[in-house]
């Protein structure tokens, strides 16, 4: 229990002693004025009454402010809830498209990286038929200069001896 709600039974305990202790004087008829007109009465009896119609009062009232916390606070909740629930389901739609973005890209690059292979194994065969030709144009003119060196320094039979 909390210490307020410890000193306020220990009050209502006081005052129920009290209460009992002078309980004949609680009794005791007064004369009392309601204004206009005089009325015999026991006023220790009246006034214990309006205190108890007070913390009764007091008491349905916490207890109203209570029960109206409690209900905002599970319409509150029940809100967050759903709250929390769009939120979860725009972020899986945003994980969503996030994949979808990425395979798209993913798509995309390889669908470039292929062109790129495509068009760097062209230029190399281009390239390679090239260095081929000029391998085989070298060649062929390096056998022309060989022949015609061999022509030269091999002596032709058929000649006539001086020019040999």
């Amino acid at each position: 229990m909390r210490i307020r709600s410890l000193v306020l039974l220990l009050v209502l305990v006081l005052i129920g002693a009290f209460t009992v202790l002078n309980w004949s004087v609680f009794m005791a008829d007064t004369p009392l004025s309601l204004g206009l007109t005089t009325l015999h009465a026991p006023l220790g009896l009246i006034m214990l009454g309006l205190l108890i119609f007070v913390v009764a009062y007091g008491l349905v009232y916490v207890l109203y402010l209570q029960s109206n916390v409690l209900m905002d606070t599970r319409r509150n909740a029940k809100e967050l809830q759903t709250h929390r629930e769009l939120a979860d389901k725009a972020e899986a739609s945003r994980f969503t498209e996030l994949r979808s973005f990425l395979e798209t890209g993913m798509k995309q690059s390889a669908e470039q990286d292929k062109a790129a292979q495509q068009a760097l194994v062209a230029r190399i065969d281009a390239l390679e038929n090239s260095l081929r030709t000029s391998v085989e144009q070298s060649g062929n003119s390096l056998s022309a200069y060989i022949g015609e060196l061999e022509d030269r320094l091999t002596p032709d039979k058929t000649a006539p001896a001086a020019l040999r």
